[in-house]
């Protein structure tokens, strides 16, 4: 009796033990199975990231070949290009005859800070004599035009310019508003004798010195000395520089305006 119960005391131990045996293995599979998992998942998001930079680069590498590789440098050289460009397309249309005064964009009207004294002139019967002053202004412009050239050429040359691509692939007016920011002082100081010149040329004092006596004779009013060279010459420039940034824009839409290789390289198919 003692043996058959031994017996079975070791049967089954012996079926405990292969039970331990199979749920050992069974564990030992499944743990294999989560880290395969978590390993396979951790891949597969790896490719797909690496899957993504390749094709990004690919994009970016497509996009360069695209634009044939531009340098910095070619890009300045371009932009400097498109402003000589629209400068000499400023000075020749604003130089014609009725180039400021019958372009309502450019016209130079009468000095602001002098309009109370344009009403009271008005009221005193001298509309005849204001709209003359305007026109002398006008024409002093278009005069001072047919030296703007070389004095806008010769700013955009010196013109340091540091990142090309940020002013390329800014707005449509975005080298002439640089241009401008950088060099007004510059281009004030040089174009302001050539309009005095001109003011003198066209006798703008002549229609001028009538008002601003007349209005100053009157009791009680704040006298009158606006400084006209400066106002012309400002206006000036500002009107010359909005005819730049149209061409400019031309430039980077139309490639009928695009008249050299550098142009069409730099602005081309963009």
């Amino acid at each position: 009796m003692f043996s058959n119960v031994k017996k079975k005391s070791i049967g089954y131990k012996r079926n405990l033990q292969q039970q331990i045996r199979k749920d050992l293995k069974s564990f030992n599979m499944k743990i294999s199975i989560a880290i395969a998992l978590v390993i396979s998942t951790s891949y597969l998001s790896t490719a797909q990231t690496l899957g993504k930079a390749l094709s990004r680069g690919k994009e970016l590498t497509t996009s360069s070949t695209s634009k044939g590789s531009l340098t910095n440098d070619e890009v300045v050289s371009g932009l400097r290009e498109a402003l000589t460009t629209g400068a000499k397309s400023a000075a020749s249309s604003a130089s014609l005859l009725d180039g400021f005064y019958k372009n309502q964009k450019i016209f130079i009207p009468w000095p602001p800070e002098a309009n109370e004294m344009k009403s009271k002139l008005v009221s005193l019967g001298m509309q005849t004599q204001i709209t003359k002053f305007e026109e002398s202004v006008n024409r002093a412009a278009e005069e001072a035009a047919k030296s703007a050239y070389d004095i806008f050429a010769s700013a955009v040359t010196g013109m340091s310019v540091g990142d090309g691509f940020a002013i390329l692939n800014g707005s449509d007016t975005a080298a002439t508003h640089y241009l401008r920011d950088k060099t007004t002082p510059q281009l004030t100081e040089k174009f302001k004798p050539i309009v005095k010149a001109a003011m003198d040329k066209v006798k703008v004092t002549e229609y001028w010195n009538p008002l601003v006596t007349k209005y100053n004779k009157i009791p009680l009013v704040k006298k009158q000395n606006p400084d006209l060279e400066a106002y012309v010459t400002a206006k000036a420039i500002n009107g010359l520089m909005l005819l730049i940034s149209e061409q400019e824009a031309k430039i980077r839409k139309d490639p009928a305006a695009q008249v050299t290789a550098l142009l069409q390289k730099v602005f081309g198919k963009r």
